[in-house]
């Protein structure tokens, strides 16, 4: 058991959140008890995660997408009134990380995605802006239905791929999550391929024109595995239970 202030001490000396300007708060959203003995992660604070994670026993839940974005109603009522209440009620603190998330060199979405595609010699896409998120690194060659079938594999079965051409890739770019328009970074970089997780009617004429391959992987499907890999650092560090609750989504 430790204190919820030792949790998050070490989740923002770890991802540093004062250095982005992010779309909403990071770090601890929702207070809950003193003491943590169980950490679950999830990819989004849905009300699904929250039902599961208060049913295995949470004292404290870890996400990627939590409350109070920009520009939306801080009003607290209707579906959020109901999430909020149900933090509340089961004095269940909610700690969220957004971009400095995404980012991090070691747990980051990227990162954990890269490494499970087997990039190699990973360098940042935007080299010189180290808060903008999306890397790329090489694949020794392989087609591109060859990499469509790998990244199902690793997340989950649902993927779309958009040809650029009958080229062998070797130079694959990625950002996970809602990136599909760094897939023009990607061209200027000269790689032969960009994954994300969204799509867009743009992002289709865009790789078929330019000639580089855009894969969609899904949102939820590529940024499962940075939140779960910090949860696990993360419990082993402060001695503390953690699991990850998966609840997909089909975009």
């Amino acid at each position: 058991m430790v204190k919820l202030q030792q949790l998050y001490d070490l989740l923002n000396k770890t991802l540093v959140p004062e250095r982005f300007n992010d779309y909403c708060p990071n770090g601890l959203q929702v207070e809950g008890r003193a003491d943590v003995r169980k950490l679950i992660t999830g990819v989004t604070a849905s009300q699904t995660f929250l039902d599961a994670a208060i049913a295995q026993g949470a004292d404290a839940v870890l996400v990627h997408h939590g409350y109070f974005w920009k520009n939306e109603d801080p009003c607290l009522r209707g579906i959020k009134r109901h999430r909020i209440k149900t933090l509340l009620m089961a004095d269940v603190s909610l700690l969220a990380y957004h971009l400095p998330l995404d980012v991090h060199p070691q747990w980051g979405n990227n990162q954990q995605l890269a490494q499970r595609l087997g990039l190699q010699e990973i360098r940042a896409l935007y080299p010189s802006d180290s808060m903008i998120p999306g890397i790329w690194g090489t694949l020794p060659a392989l087609s591109g239905m060859a990499l469509a079938e790998q990244l199902r594999h690793l997340t989950g079965g649902w993927v779309q791929h958009i040809a650029g051409g009958d080229n062998e890739l070797r130079r694959i770019g990625l950002c996970t999550g809602a990136a599909q328009s760094m897939l023009q970074q990607a061209i200027e970089l000269g790689l032969d391929a960009f994954i994300s997780g969204e799509i867009s009617e743009p992002t289709v004429h865009l790789a078929q024109e330019s000639g580089v391959h855009y894969f969609a992987a899904g949102h939820h499907a590529t940024e499962r595995y940075g939140v779960q890999a910090l949860g696990a650092w993360v419990a082993e560090q402060l001695g503390i239970e953690h699991c990850y609750v998966d609840c997909p989504v089909p975009v």
